[in-house]
């Protein structure tokens, strides 16, 4: 049984709302993906932050019609199920993760704002690593010269009071 023309509306302005927040989009193809195996991806999906979501074709091209992701709807052909996020690599990861153990779903395409990506290009985005993976990097890469200079500070006093206890240890010996 179809929808109607107020659910599909609703439909439309729910993941137009969704495109609205996205960074990237990727579609796959899930032909004969069973229940068992959606669900697992869904749950994954949902911990990473990715909206996931099987559409038909023409709602969802409705939906990226007139944004930065229309270059997108040349793609939207097949039984294809929909990763929406916010995070650029999150729903790239999430599919093509899921794809690598799961022969029978196909990761078809993706999309940035204006840029198309095929096959290899989500595949080169999942493998980047994520926006908290590159900030503890800079954060680590900015404490190590503030470290190095504390450590270096720190040995100046150190190398002292060695030096005193060692003049301290001959004067005993020579005394003794």
């Amino acid at each position: 049984m179809g929808l109607k023309l107020s659910e599909k509306q609703a439909v439309v302005s729910e993941i137009a709302g969704e495109v609205a927040r996205a960074s990237v989009i990727v579609v796959a193809e899930y032909r004969g993906l069973e229940v068992g195996n959606i669900t697992k991806l869904r749950k994954q999906a949902r911990e990473s932050g990715v909206y996931l979501r099987v559409l038909k074709n023409t709602l969802a091209r409705r939906a990226v019609e007139g944004t930065p992701f229309a270059v997108l709807a040349d793609k939207m052909v097949g039984p294809l199920i929909y990763g929406i996020s916010a995070d650029p690599v999150a729903a790239a990861k999430v599919l093509n993760g899921f794809a690598k153990d799961n022969d029978k779903l196909v990761v078809k395409a993706g999309a940035m704002a204006n840029y198309l990506m095929d096959v290899n290009g989500v595949k080169a985005l999942a493998t980047m690593p994520s926006r908290e993976e590159l900030l503890s990097k800079l954060l680590g890469t900015m404490q190590a010269p503030i470290a190095q200079f504390v450590r270096t500070l720190n040995e100046v006093p150190t190398k002292f009071v060695r030096g005193l206890a060692a003049v301290r240890d001959a004067k005993e010996q020579s005394g003794a």
